[in-house]
Protein backbone atom coordinates (compact mmCIF):
# COMPACT_ATOMS: atom_id res chain seq x y z
CA UNK A 1 0.00 0.00 0.00
CA UNK A 2 1.38 3.67 -0.90
CA UNK A 3 1.26 6.42 1.90
CA UNK A 4 1.12 9.56 1.55
CA UNK A 5 2.22 12.07 4.19
CA UNK A 6 0.08 14.96 3.70
CA UNK A 7 -2.07 16.31 0.89
CA UNK A 8 -0.07 17.30 -2.11
CA UNK A 9 1.21 21.10 -2.32
CA UNK A 10 -0.24 22.85 -5.27
CA UNK A 11 2.16 24.31 -8.13
CA UNK A 12 2.95 27.98 -8.76
CA UNK A 13 4.82 29.80 -11.58
CA UNK A 14 5.79 28.50 -14.63
CA UNK A 15 5.47 24.78 -13.59
CA UNK A 16 1.92 25.48 -12.61
CA UNK A 17 1.39 27.34 -16.11
CA UNK A 18 2.85 24.60 -18.37
CA UNK A 19 1.84 21.56 -16.35
CA UNK A 20 -1.49 23.07 -16.35
CA UNK A 21 -1.23 23.20 -20.50
CA UNK A 22 -0.65 19.80 -20.74
CA UNK A 23 -2.97 18.37 -18.57
CA UNK A 24 -5.57 20.83 -21.06
CA UNK A 25 -4.17 19.36 -24.28
CA UNK A 26 -4.35 15.96 -23.24
CA UNK A 27 -8.17 16.32 -22.31
CA UNK A 28 -8.57 17.88 -25.51
CA UNK A 29 -7.17 14.92 -27.50
CA UNK A 30 -9.52 13.02 -26.02
CA UNK A 31 -12.52 15.32 -26.71
CA UNK A 32 -11.14 15.92 -30.19
CA UNK A 33 -11.49 12.01 -30.67
CA UNK A 34 -14.67 11.56 -29.88
CA UNK A 35 -16.12 13.96 -33.12
CA UNK A 36 -13.02 13.65 -35.45
CA UNK A 37 -13.69 10.80 -37.00
CA UNK A 38 -17.48 11.76 -37.45
CA UNK A 39 -17.05 13.18 -41.04
CA UNK A 40 -14.11 10.63 -42.49
CA UNK A 41 -16.14 7.68 -41.60
CA UNK A 42 -17.46 7.44 -45.71
CA UNK A 43 -13.38 7.90 -46.20
CA UNK A 44 -12.82 5.19 -43.81
CA UNK A 45 -16.17 2.73 -45.22
CA UNK A 46 -14.11 3.21 -48.68
CA UNK A 47 -11.00 2.43 -47.59
CA UNK A 48 -11.57 -1.23 -45.79
CA UNK A 49 -14.50 -2.13 -48.00
CA UNK A 50 -17.52 -2.01 -45.91
CA UNK A 51 -20.82 0.11 -46.15
CA UNK A 52 -21.11 3.40 -44.48
CA UNK A 53 -23.78 2.14 -41.75
CA UNK A 54 -20.92 -0.08 -40.63
CA UNK A 55 -18.56 2.25 -40.28
CA UNK A 56 -20.43 3.78 -38.17
CA UNK A 57 -19.29 1.49 -35.41
CA UNK A 58 -15.69 3.32 -35.36
CA UNK A 59 -17.33 5.88 -33.56
CA UNK A 60 -19.64 3.98 -31.47
CA UNK A 61 -17.36 1.41 -30.53
CA UNK A 62 -14.62 4.39 -29.38
CA UNK A 63 -17.91 5.93 -27.32
CA UNK A 64 -19.00 2.54 -25.70
CA UNK A 65 -15.47 1.64 -24.66
CA UNK A 66 -15.01 5.76 -23.19
CA UNK A 67 -18.40 5.30 -21.20
CA UNK A 68 -17.81 2.28 -19.49
CA UNK A 69 -14.56 3.42 -18.65
CA UNK A 70 -14.82 7.03 -17.62
CA UNK A 71 -16.99 6.87 -14.10
CA UNK A 72 -14.55 4.21 -13.11
CA UNK A 73 -12.17 6.79 -12.70
CA UNK A 74 -12.63 7.66 -8.91
CA UNK A 75 -11.83 3.87 -8.20
CA UNK A 76 -8.95 3.50 -10.49
CA UNK A 77 -7.53 7.29 -8.19
CA UNK A 78 -8.34 5.32 -5.33
CA UNK A 79 -6.47 2.26 -6.47
CA UNK A 80 -3.50 3.73 -8.71
CA UNK A 81 -3.21 7.13 -7.86
CA UNK A 82 -4.40 9.87 -10.35
CA UNK A 83 -1.28 10.34 -12.06
CA UNK A 84 -0.39 6.98 -12.48
CA UNK A 85 -3.78 6.36 -14.14
CA UNK A 86 -3.25 9.47 -16.42
CA UNK A 87 -0.47 8.36 -17.38
CA UNK A 88 -1.04 5.21 -18.04
CA UNK A 89 -4.42 6.31 -20.26
CA UNK A 90 -2.18 8.73 -22.31
CA UNK A 91 0.43 5.82 -23.48
CA UNK A 92 -2.48 3.28 -24.00
CA UNK A 93 -4.46 6.10 -26.11
CA UNK A 94 -1.10 6.69 -28.43
CA UNK A 95 -0.48 2.97 -28.89
CA UNK A 96 -3.74 2.31 -30.27
CA UNK A 97 -3.87 5.35 -32.08
CA UNK A 98 -0.70 3.56 -34.31
CA UNK A 99 -2.53 0.49 -34.45
CA UNK A 100 -6.17 2.34 -35.28
CA UNK A 101 -3.91 4.01 -38.05
CA UNK A 102 -2.10 0.89 -39.29
CA UNK A 103 -5.34 -1.30 -38.97
CA UNK A 104 -5.73 -3.47 -42.33
CA UNK A 105 -9.30 -4.73 -41.59
CA UNK A 106 -12.19 -3.39 -40.52
CA UNK A 107 -12.27 -5.02 -37.71
CA UNK A 108 -9.09 -4.81 -36.10
CA UNK A 109 -10.02 -0.57 -36.71
CA UNK A 110 -12.93 -1.36 -34.79
CA UNK A 111 -11.00 -3.66 -31.97
CA UNK A 112 -8.64 -0.83 -31.50
CA UNK A 113 -10.92 1.63 -31.16
CA UNK A 114 -12.18 0.28 -28.30
CA UNK A 115 -9.27 -0.06 -26.77
CA UNK A 116 -8.39 3.24 -27.66
CA UNK A 117 -11.71 4.60 -25.78
CA UNK A 118 -10.63 2.41 -22.84
CA UNK A 119 -7.61 4.22 -22.39
CA UNK A 120 -9.65 7.83 -23.44
CA UNK A 121 -12.29 7.28 -20.94
CA UNK A 122 -10.20 8.11 -17.61
CA UNK A 123 -7.97 10.52 -19.02
CA UNK A 124 -11.15 13.32 -19.32
CA UNK A 125 -11.39 13.10 -15.24
CA UNK A 126 -8.29 12.84 -14.25
CA UNK A 127 -7.21 15.37 -16.12
CA UNK A 128 -9.84 17.67 -14.17
CA UNK A 129 -8.83 16.23 -10.87
CA UNK A 130 -5.72 16.83 -11.27
CA UNK A 131 -5.90 20.50 -12.87
CA UNK A 132 -7.78 21.00 -9.36
CA UNK A 133 -4.75 19.23 -7.31
CA UNK A 134 -1.98 21.55 -8.40
CA UNK A 135 -3.84 25.07 -8.59
CA UNK A 136 -3.89 26.52 -5.76
CA UNK A 137 -7.85 26.36 -3.89
CA UNK A 138 -8.32 30.24 -4.57
CA UNK A 139 -7.90 29.59 -8.59
CA UNK A 140 -10.25 26.21 -8.77
CA UNK A 141 -12.44 28.19 -10.87
CA UNK A 142 -9.28 29.14 -13.03
CA UNK A 143 -7.98 25.63 -13.14
CA UNK A 144 -12.28 24.87 -14.40
CA UNK A 145 -11.80 27.04 -16.90
CA UNK A 146 -9.26 26.07 -18.66
CA UNK A 147 -10.82 22.14 -18.25
CA UNK A 148 -13.98 23.68 -20.13
CA UNK A 149 -12.28 25.65 -22.36
CA UNK A 150 -10.42 22.50 -23.60
CA UNK A 151 -14.26 20.60 -23.82
CA UNK A 152 -16.16 23.14 -25.71
CA UNK A 153 -13.61 23.98 -28.19
CA UNK A 154 -12.45 19.87 -28.65
CA UNK A 155 -15.86 18.86 -30.54
CA UNK A 156 -15.91 22.02 -32.67
CA UNK A 157 -12.10 21.46 -33.90
CA UNK A 158 -13.09 17.11 -34.65
CA UNK A 159 -15.20 17.78 -37.74
CA UNK A 160 -12.66 20.86 -39.09
CA UNK A 161 -9.84 18.55 -38.62
CA UNK A 162 -11.64 15.32 -40.09
CA UNK A 163 -12.55 16.59 -42.95
CA UNK A 164 -9.41 18.51 -43.96
CA UNK A 165 -7.24 15.33 -43.08
CA UNK A 166 -9.37 13.05 -44.56
CA UNK A 167 -9.75 15.12 -47.73
CA UNK A 168 -5.99 15.81 -48.13
CA UNK A 169 -4.03 13.35 -46.58
CA UNK A 170 -6.02 9.77 -45.71
CA UNK A 171 -8.11 9.13 -42.84
CA UNK A 172 -5.02 7.34 -41.47
CA UNK A 173 -3.56 10.18 -40.14
CA UNK A 174 -6.82 10.93 -37.86
CA UNK A 175 -5.80 8.55 -35.65
CA UNK A 176 -1.53 9.27 -36.29
CA UNK A 177 -1.95 12.74 -35.21
CA UNK A 178 -2.59 11.44 -31.29
CA UNK A 179 0.77 9.48 -31.35
CA UNK A 180 3.01 12.86 -30.27
CA UNK A 181 0.50 14.61 -28.06
CA UNK A 182 -0.25 11.20 -26.03
CA UNK A 183 3.25 10.50 -26.07
CA UNK A 184 4.37 13.70 -25.06
CA UNK A 185 2.24 14.55 -22.98
CA UNK A 186 2.75 11.59 -20.62
CA UNK A 187 6.47 12.00 -20.25
CA UNK A 188 6.09 15.47 -19.27
CA UNK A 189 3.18 15.03 -17.39
CA UNK A 190 4.94 12.25 -15.35
CA UNK A 191 8.10 14.64 -14.43
CA UNK A 192 6.18 17.15 -13.27
CA UNK A 193 3.36 15.72 -11.35
CA UNK A 194 4.78 12.31 -10.15
CA UNK A 195 6.30 13.81 -7.01
CA UNK A 196 2.70 14.94 -6.28
CA UNK A 197 1.05 11.34 -6.11
CA UNK A 198 -1.25 11.78 -3.15
CA UNK A 199 -2.20 8.60 -1.21
CA UNK A 200 -3.44 5.47 -2.64
CA UNK A 201 -5.03 1.90 -0.89
CA UNK A 202 -6.46 -1.17 -2.13
CA UNK A 203 -9.80 -1.22 -3.05
CA UNK A 204 -11.68 -4.22 -3.23
CA UNK A 205 -12.43 -4.76 -7.29
CA UNK A 206 -16.21 -4.69 -7.79
CA UNK A 207 -16.33 -7.00 -10.48
CA UNK A 208 -20.35 -7.71 -10.32
CA UNK A 209 -21.01 -3.71 -10.76
CA UNK A 210 -18.11 -3.78 -13.32
CA UNK A 211 -19.66 -6.16 -15.48
CA UNK A 212 -23.57 -4.93 -14.72
CA UNK A 213 -22.27 -1.31 -15.92
CA UNK A 214 -20.48 -3.09 -19.12
CA UNK A 215 -24.08 -4.94 -19.72
CA UNK A 216 -26.36 -2.12 -19.40
CA UNK A 217 -23.78 0.46 -20.99
CA UNK A 218 -23.20 -1.93 -24.26
CA UNK A 219 -26.77 -2.63 -24.94
CA UNK A 220 -28.22 0.66 -24.44
CA UNK A 221 -25.26 2.47 -26.74
CA UNK A 222 -26.34 -0.65 -29.05
CA UNK A 223 -29.66 -0.05 -29.52
CA UNK A 224 -29.29 3.76 -29.27
CA UNK A 225 -26.76 3.35 -32.79
CA UNK A 226 -28.73 0.29 -34.57
CA UNK A 227 -32.17 1.91 -33.55
CA UNK A 228 -32.51 4.31 -36.55
CA UNK A 229 -31.45 1.42 -38.83
CA UNK A 230 -33.61 -1.45 -37.65
CA UNK A 231 -36.75 0.82 -37.37
CA UNK A 232 -36.55 0.88 -33.29
CA UNK A 233 -38.93 -0.77 -31.67
CA UNK A 234 -40.51 -2.69 -34.26
CA UNK A 235 -37.43 -4.93 -34.14
CA UNK A 236 -37.26 -7.71 -31.84
CA UNK A 237 -33.48 -7.04 -31.42
CA UNK A 238 -33.85 -3.60 -29.97
CA UNK A 239 -36.87 -4.65 -27.92
CA UNK A 240 -34.02 -7.06 -26.58
CA UNK A 241 -31.68 -5.06 -26.29
CA UNK A 242 -33.70 -2.09 -24.66
CA UNK A 243 -34.84 -4.99 -22.01
CA UNK A 244 -31.63 -6.04 -21.39
CA UNK A 245 -30.38 -1.92 -20.66
CA UNK A 246 -33.14 -1.66 -18.12
CA UNK A 247 -33.01 -4.42 -16.12
CA UNK A 248 -29.67 -4.25 -16.39
CA UNK A 249 -29.59 -0.41 -15.35
CA UNK A 250 -32.11 -1.27 -12.38
CA UNK A 251 -29.54 -4.25 -11.13
CA UNK A 252 -26.75 -1.89 -11.76
CA UNK A 253 -28.47 0.76 -9.22
CA UNK A 254 -29.40 -1.86 -6.51
CA UNK A 255 -25.94 -2.98 -6.68
CA UNK A 256 -23.82 0.09 -6.53
CA UNK A 257 -25.80 1.73 -3.59
CA UNK A 258 -25.50 -1.90 -1.38
CA UNK A 259 -21.60 -2.54 -2.18
CA UNK A 260 -19.04 -2.05 0.19
CA UNK A 261 -17.09 -0.75 -2.46
CA UNK A 262 -18.98 0.20 -5.49
CA UNK A 263 -17.07 0.36 -8.80
CA UNK A 264 -18.99 3.60 -9.24
CA UNK A 265 -19.70 5.46 -6.48
CA UNK A 266 -23.03 6.31 -6.76
CA UNK A 267 -23.31 7.83 -3.10
CA UNK A 268 -22.22 11.12 -4.32
CA UNK A 269 -25.60 11.99 -5.58
CA UNK A 270 -27.10 12.44 -2.39
CA UNK A 271 -26.04 15.92 -2.18
CA UNK A 272 -28.54 17.98 -3.56
CA UNK A 273 -25.56 20.42 -5.33
CA UNK A 274 -24.35 17.76 -7.16
CA UNK A 275 -27.47 15.88 -8.53
CA UNK A 276 -28.74 19.49 -10.03
CA UNK A 277 -25.83 20.25 -11.37
CA UNK A 278 -25.34 16.93 -13.51
CA UNK A 279 -28.99 16.90 -14.58
CA UNK A 280 -28.57 20.57 -15.60
CA UNK A 281 -25.18 19.39 -17.47
CA UNK A 282 -26.67 16.10 -18.94
CA UNK A 283 -29.75 18.66 -20.37
CA UNK A 284 -27.71 21.10 -21.55
CA UNK A 285 -25.13 19.58 -23.17
CA UNK A 286 -27.60 16.95 -24.84
CA UNK A 287 -28.79 19.46 -26.93
CA UNK A 288 -25.56 21.40 -27.39
CA UNK A 289 -24.30 18.11 -28.70
CA UNK A 290 -27.15 16.76 -30.80
CA UNK A 291 -27.43 20.29 -32.39
CA UNK A 292 -23.44 20.20 -33.19
CA UNK A 293 -23.97 17.12 -34.77
CA UNK A 294 -27.32 17.83 -36.51
CA UNK A 295 -25.69 21.45 -38.17
CA UNK A 296 -23.38 19.68 -40.39
CA UNK A 297 -25.06 17.24 -41.01
CA UNK A 298 -27.99 19.24 -42.45
CA UNK A 299 -25.28 21.69 -44.64
CA UNK A 300 -23.73 18.60 -46.09
CA UNK A 301 -27.19 16.86 -46.88
CA UNK A 302 -28.77 19.80 -47.85
CA UNK A 303 -27.49 22.81 -48.52
CA UNK A 304 -24.68 21.39 -50.54
CA UNK A 305 -21.27 22.09 -48.28
CA UNK A 306 -18.29 19.93 -48.01
CA UNK A 307 -17.21 18.39 -44.36
CA UNK A 308 -14.89 20.80 -44.17
CA UNK A 309 -16.83 23.49 -45.24
CA UNK A 310 -19.40 22.56 -42.78
CA UNK A 311 -16.78 22.34 -40.24
CA UNK A 312 -15.19 25.96 -40.75
CA UNK A 313 -19.43 27.19 -40.22
CA UNK A 314 -19.61 25.25 -36.49
CA UNK A 315 -16.11 26.65 -35.82
CA UNK A 316 -17.16 29.83 -35.24
CA UNK A 317 -18.83 28.75 -31.89
CA UNK A 318 -15.35 28.05 -30.38
CA UNK A 319 -14.33 31.76 -31.03
CA UNK A 320 -15.76 33.66 -28.16
CA UNK A 321 -15.60 30.72 -25.86
CA UNK A 322 -11.43 30.44 -25.85
CA UNK A 323 -12.05 34.28 -24.85
CA UNK A 324 -14.82 33.77 -22.75
CA UNK A 325 -13.51 31.05 -20.50
CA UNK A 326 -11.11 32.99 -18.26
CA UNK A 327 -13.51 35.71 -17.59
CA UNK A 328 -16.35 33.93 -16.52
CA UNK A 329 -13.79 31.49 -14.28
CA UNK A 330 -12.62 35.00 -12.63
CA UNK A 331 -16.04 35.81 -11.91
CA UNK A 332 -17.09 32.33 -10.54
CA UNK A 333 -16.03 33.05 -7.21
CA UNK A 334 -17.30 36.35 -7.01
CA UNK A 335 -20.99 35.93 -8.55
CA UNK A 336 -23.67 33.51 -7.71
CA UNK A 337 -22.92 30.46 -9.79
CA UNK A 338 -26.23 29.66 -10.21
CA UNK A 339 -27.04 33.33 -12.07
CA UNK A 340 -24.36 32.63 -14.35
CA UNK A 341 -25.21 29.07 -15.54
CA UNK A 342 -29.13 30.38 -15.66
CA UNK A 343 -27.89 33.53 -17.68
CA UNK A 344 -25.75 31.39 -20.02
CA UNK A 345 -28.49 28.62 -20.88
CA UNK A 346 -30.93 31.31 -21.41
CA UNK A 347 -28.70 32.89 -23.92
CA UNK A 348 -28.20 29.78 -25.64
CA UNK A 349 -31.62 29.15 -25.94
CA UNK A 350 -32.08 32.43 -27.25
CA UNK A 351 -29.72 31.33 -30.04
CA UNK A 352 -31.39 27.98 -30.89
CA UNK A 353 -34.27 30.45 -31.38
CA UNK A 354 -32.56 32.45 -33.60
CA UNK A 355 -30.96 29.43 -35.27
CA UNK A 356 -35.12 28.17 -35.34
CA UNK A 357 -35.88 30.83 -38.47
CA UNK A 358 -33.31 29.76 -40.86
CA UNK A 359 -34.04 29.12 -44.82
CA UNK A 360 -33.04 27.54 -47.63
CA UNK A 361 -31.12 30.27 -49.18
CA UNK A 362 -28.89 30.97 -45.65
CA UNK A 363 -25.68 31.95 -46.70
CA UNK A 364 -22.47 31.36 -44.88
CA UNK A 365 -22.19 34.29 -42.40
CA UNK A 366 -25.84 33.67 -41.73
CA UNK A 367 -25.31 30.26 -40.13
CA UNK A 368 -22.16 31.43 -38.60
CA UNK A 369 -22.91 34.15 -36.62
CA UNK A 370 -25.42 32.04 -34.44
CA UNK A 371 -22.41 30.28 -33.61
CA UNK A 372 -20.31 32.76 -32.67
CA UNK A 373 -23.52 33.83 -30.69
CA UNK A 374 -23.49 30.47 -29.01
CA UNK A 375 -19.57 30.79 -28.05
CA UNK A 376 -20.53 33.56 -25.45
CA UNK A 377 -22.57 31.92 -23.79
CA UNK A 378 -20.61 28.46 -23.55
CA UNK A 379 -18.08 29.31 -21.07
CA UNK A 380 -21.29 30.53 -18.47
CA UNK A 381 -22.94 27.17 -18.74
CA UNK A 382 -19.28 24.96 -18.56
CA UNK A 383 -17.53 26.32 -15.53
CA UNK A 384 -20.28 27.42 -13.04
CA UNK A 385 -22.07 23.92 -13.51
CA UNK A 386 -18.87 22.01 -12.82
CA UNK A 387 -17.95 24.12 -9.79
CA UNK A 388 -21.79 23.58 -8.08
CA UNK A 389 -21.88 19.91 -9.12
CA UNK A 390 -17.97 19.16 -7.66
CA UNK A 391 -18.39 21.95 -4.91
CA UNK A 392 -20.81 20.09 -3.04
CA UNK A 393 -19.23 16.97 -2.60
CA UNK A 394 -16.68 16.30 0.30
CA UNK A 395 -13.42 16.40 -0.96
CA UNK A 396 -12.04 13.09 -0.74
CA UNK A 397 -15.44 12.40 -3.47
CA UNK A 398 -14.25 15.03 -6.53
CA UNK A 399 -12.93 12.44 -8.45
CA UNK A 400 -15.60 9.74 -8.25
CA UNK A 401 -18.11 13.00 -8.95
CA UNK A 402 -15.96 13.85 -11.72
CA UNK A 403 -16.25 10.50 -13.33
CA UNK A 404 -19.92 10.16 -12.71
CA UNK A 405 -20.37 13.79 -14.23
CA UNK A 406 -18.42 13.17 -17.59
CA UNK A 407 -19.98 9.51 -18.36
CA UNK A 408 -23.73 11.47 -17.66
CA UNK A 409 -22.25 14.00 -20.04
CA UNK A 410 -21.09 11.43 -22.75
CA UNK A 411 -24.16 9.32 -22.19
CA UNK A 412 -26.32 12.53 -22.36
CA UNK A 413 -24.99 13.65 -26.05
CA UNK A 414 -25.07 10.18 -27.01
CA UNK A 415 -28.81 9.77 -26.20
CA UNK A 416 -30.29 13.44 -27.16
CA UNK A 417 -27.92 13.02 -31.06
CA UNK A 418 -30.14 9.59 -31.69
CA UNK A 419 -33.55 11.11 -30.73
CA UNK A 420 -32.45 14.31 -32.77
CA UNK A 421 -31.32 12.26 -35.43
CA UNK A 422 -34.11 9.98 -35.43
CA UNK A 423 -36.69 13.13 -34.90
CA UNK A 424 -35.31 15.16 -37.72
CA UNK A 425 -35.65 12.05 -40.66
CA UNK A 426 -39.02 11.76 -39.16
CA UNK A 427 -39.86 15.59 -39.31
CA UNK A 428 -38.68 15.93 -42.87
CA UNK A 429 -40.59 13.11 -44.13
CA UNK A 430 -44.01 14.48 -42.02
CA UNK A 431 -43.13 17.56 -43.48
CA UNK A 432 -42.49 16.69 -47.20
CA UNK A 433 -45.92 14.46 -46.89
CA UNK A 434 -47.79 17.95 -46.09
CA UNK A 435 -46.34 20.08 -48.71
CA UNK A 436 -47.20 17.70 -51.05
CA UNK A 437 -50.24 18.23 -50.11
CA UNK A 438 -50.47 21.59 -49.98
CA UNK A 439 -48.76 21.89 -53.64
CA UNK A 440 -50.38 24.62 -55.99
CA UNK A 441 -50.98 23.58 -59.36
CA UNK A 442 -47.94 21.47 -59.60
CA UNK A 443 -48.61 19.95 -62.83
CA UNK A 444 -48.72 23.63 -63.97
CA UNK A 445 -45.39 24.03 -62.89
CA UNK A 446 -44.09 20.48 -64.22
CA UNK A 447 -45.37 21.86 -67.80
CA UNK A 448 -43.56 24.97 -67.22
CA UNK A 449 -39.99 23.39 -66.74
CA UNK A 450 -40.73 21.07 -69.58
CA UNK A 451 -41.39 23.57 -71.83
CA UNK A 452 -38.25 25.62 -70.88
CA UNK A 453 -36.66 22.05 -72.25
CA UNK A 454 -36.61 19.79 -68.93
CA UNK A 455 -38.30 16.03 -69.94
CA UNK A 456 -40.59 14.99 -67.97
CA UNK A 457 -38.29 13.24 -65.49
CA UNK A 458 -36.18 15.85 -65.23
CA UNK A 459 -38.98 18.34 -64.31
CA UNK A 460 -40.53 16.06 -61.67
CA UNK A 461 -37.06 15.73 -60.04
CA UNK A 462 -36.60 19.10 -59.75
CA UNK A 463 -39.85 19.15 -58.16
CA UNK A 464 -39.53 16.21 -55.57
CA UNK A 465 -36.02 18.44 -55.25
CA UNK A 466 -37.85 21.56 -54.23
CA UNK A 467 -40.38 19.91 -51.77
CA UNK A 468 -37.54 17.61 -50.03
CA UNK A 469 -35.24 20.13 -49.15
CA UNK A 470 -37.97 22.51 -48.12
CA UNK A 471 -39.63 19.37 -45.57
CA UNK A 472 -35.83 18.87 -44.31
CA UNK A 473 -35.45 23.17 -43.90
CA UNK A 474 -38.71 23.09 -41.64
CA UNK A 475 -37.48 19.56 -39.98
CA UNK A 476 -34.34 21.42 -39.43
CA UNK A 477 -35.84 24.50 -37.60
CA UNK A 478 -38.18 22.62 -35.34
CA UNK A 479 -35.30 19.96 -33.78
CA UNK A 480 -33.60 23.68 -32.91
CA UNK A 481 -36.57 25.11 -31.75
CA UNK A 482 -36.78 22.19 -29.87
CA UNK A 483 -33.25 22.51 -27.78
CA UNK A 484 -34.25 25.86 -27.34
CA UNK A 485 -37.17 24.16 -24.84
CA UNK A 486 -34.57 22.29 -23.30
CA UNK A 487 -32.53 25.24 -22.72
CA UNK A 488 -35.10 26.86 -20.78
CA UNK A 489 -35.79 24.00 -19.01
CA UNK A 490 -31.93 23.63 -17.88
CA UNK A 491 -31.75 26.54 -16.99
CA UNK A 492 -34.45 27.32 -14.49
CA UNK A 493 -33.11 23.91 -12.77
CA UNK A 494 -30.24 25.19 -11.62
CA UNK A 495 -32.16 27.37 -9.36
CA UNK A 496 -32.48 24.24 -7.52
CA UNK A 497 -29.43 23.64 -6.25
CA UNK A 498 -27.72 25.49 -3.44
CA UNK A 499 -25.09 27.59 -3.75
CA UNK A 500 -21.44 26.40 -3.46
CA UNK A 501 -20.07 26.70 0.35
CA UNK A 502 -16.58 26.59 -1.06
CA UNK A 503 -14.68 25.58 -4.58
CA UNK A 504 -14.99 22.57 -6.49
CA UNK A 505 -12.05 20.48 -5.66
CA UNK A 506 -10.98 22.83 -2.87
CA UNK A 507 -8.09 20.48 -1.15
CA UNK A 508 -7.17 18.48 -4.31
CA UNK A 509 -9.20 15.26 -3.37
CA UNK A 510 -7.80 13.20 -6.06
Amino acid sequence: MSQSQSTPAPLTGMALLVTGLLLGLANFMVVLDITIANVAVPHIAGGLAVSPSQGTWVITSYAVAEAITVPLSGWLAQRFGAVKVFVFGLVGFGVFSILCGLAPTFGILVFARVLQGLCGGPIMPMSQTLLLQIFPKEKAPQALGLWSMTTVVGPIAGPILGGTISDSIGWHWIFFINIPVAFGVAFLAYRALIKHQGATRRVPVDYVGLGLLILWVGSLQIMLDKGKELDWFASSTIIVLAIVAAVGFAAFLIWELTAQNPIVNLRVFRHRGFSIGVTTLSLTFGAFFASVVLLPLWLQTNMGYTATSAGYAAAFQGVLAVVMSPIVASQVARRDPRALVSFGVFWMAGVAIWRGHFATNADFMTIALPQLALGFAMPFFFIPTQTIALGAVDEEETAAAAGVANFLRVVAGAFATSIMTTAWENGASAKRADLVGALNQPQAALDGMTGQGFSPSQALGQLEGLVQTQAVMLSTNQMFLATAGVFAIAATTIWLAPRPKRAAGSGGGH
